[in-house]
């Protein structure tokens, strides 16, 4: 499974929940410092479903450039017989302010025979987000880049922090939503679709009520004809705290997914929990 994959799916369906938001200042309602989530990642190999590794993100209290921010870590690792077909080792580090506006990430990704390490700086000045990225390869090389909006531009971490805060509620099944998105060399634009409602049962044994939302991507077909292709669905709590709950993800050489296994010091109530095993 490739690990960019499930980090990018991870942090759009946060997105999701912020569409249309067009300034970087928020109010946090979603996650305290001392946050703690960890996932199952799954992967088909031949007709089976295995455990192909874990992922644990983090949240904490911390102080950035003499003011105090936030910042959220992720690490993603295989497990030992999948390194032996695909190693992975992705590092995702982000930092905001209390106000959730971006100001710096870093991602260190080792995937396979390919390392890369991917920055962007964040700044501000009337009214435009201005985003300074770099991106270092294994051979020494480096890519620069840098990018103006005139909208708020998120990194695959910082999105999270301001769209867990949003609402959902005026959502109508089939909803379409455009967003850009800073990814180490360029800003790209997504789109996400509305599923609806559904429960789930996560792999801690609880059942969720959640909204469904897909990825999908333009891909040209032989004739050179542009097609929408289903990549993601994710499912995400229909609470204030809007964790991922299940990721689908349908890859070129098989299909992966990603199930929460345990969550600590959320700061919201849990009601979207329909059942909970004791």
């Amino acid at each position: 499974m490739r690990c960019k994959v499930f980090l990018l799916s991870l942090c759009l369906c946060w997105f999701a929940l912020a569409a249309g938001y067009g300034q970087c200042k928020a109010r946090n309602e979603a996650f305290n410092s001392g946050e703690s989530l960890t996932y199952d990642l799954y992967y088909n190999w031949k007709f089976v479903w295995a455990k192909a590794g874990t992922a644990r993100m983090n949240t904490a209290a911390v102080e950035f450039q003499s003011k105090p921010a936030y910042s959220i870590s992720l690490l993603a690792v295989t497990q030992r017989w999948v390194d032996r077909i695909f190693r992975m080792r992705d590092t995702l580090y982000s930092v905001f302010t209390e106000q959730l506006e971006p100001m710096y990430f870093r991602k260190g990704a080792e995937e396979g025979k390919r390392y890369t390490v991917d920055e962007a700086y964040f700044s501000y000045k009337g009214g435009v987000c201005i985003v300074d990225q770099k991106r270092a390869y294994k051979d020494g090389r480096v890519v620069l880049a840098s990018d103006t909006s005139d909208v708020c531009v998120y990194d695959m971490l910082s999105i999270l922090a301001t769209a867990r805060s949003f609402d959902p509620k005026d959502y109508k099944e089939g909803d379409r939503i455009l967003f850009p998105m800073a990814t180490g060399k360029k800003v790209e634009e997504q789109i996400l679709i509305y599923r609806g409602r559904e429960e789930f049962e996560a792999n801690n044994d609880t059942t969720y009520r959640c909204l469904v939302f897909s990825l999908v991507e333009m891909k040209a077909n032989k004739r050179g004809k542009l097609k929408e292709e289903e990549v993601i669905t994710f499912y995400v709590t229909d609470d204030k705290n809007h964790l991922p709950v299940r990721l689908d993800l349908y890859l070129n050489l098989g299909s992966a997914k990603a199930f929460l296994k345990s969550s600590y010091g959320l700061r919201n109530p849990q009601t979207s929990i329909v059942r909970a095993e004791r």
